[in-house]
């Protein structure tokens, strides 16, 4: 008797935190929108992934965050246009960067990283046999 099982998009899996490698495990301790959604696990909890697979790779997670800061500001700038009509008003559009960047950080943290070890690091492609690990008996 065999047993089926489904396999998780690569996208869901990316949206949800889970682990690259396995899709199972969560990348972080807690939800995005908790206090505590900046704890990340050391290693995956289902297949023993080790995250930081050198000193400093997280570093490169920066860069992925400037390009979304980028993207959402020039969104926010753009949609405060469409919305006032104000091109005058520099306090106005620096308000709304500002705001932004705050109110999004916790999102740029969390899916930095996530982009960063799902598309930007081949070593971390999903593997059938730890998606598998544990489930078979």
């Amino acid at each position: 008797m065999s047993t089926k099982y489904t396999i998780p998009g690569e996208f869901k899996s990316a949206v949800d935190g889970k682990c690259p490698r396995c899709r199972t495990g969560n990348m972080f301790k807690a939800p995005l929108l908790s206090f505590k959604s900046k704890k990340m696990h050391e290693q995956c909890p289902h297949c023993n992934l080790k995250y930081e697979k050198e000193p400093g790779y997280f570093y490169v997670a920066m860069y992925v965050s400037y390009a979304f800061v980028v993207a959402e500001l020039v969104t926010a700038c753009v949609a405060t246009y469409i919305l006032t009509g104000n091109l005058e008003s520099p306090w106005l559009y620096l308000s709304v960067a500002i705001a932004v960047s705050i109110i999004l950080a916790p999102f740029n943290y969390r899916y930095s990283r996530v982009v960063l070890m799902y598309w930007l690091t081949p070593q971390f492609k999903f593997q059938e046999k730890y998606f598998l690990k544990g489930k078979e008996a």
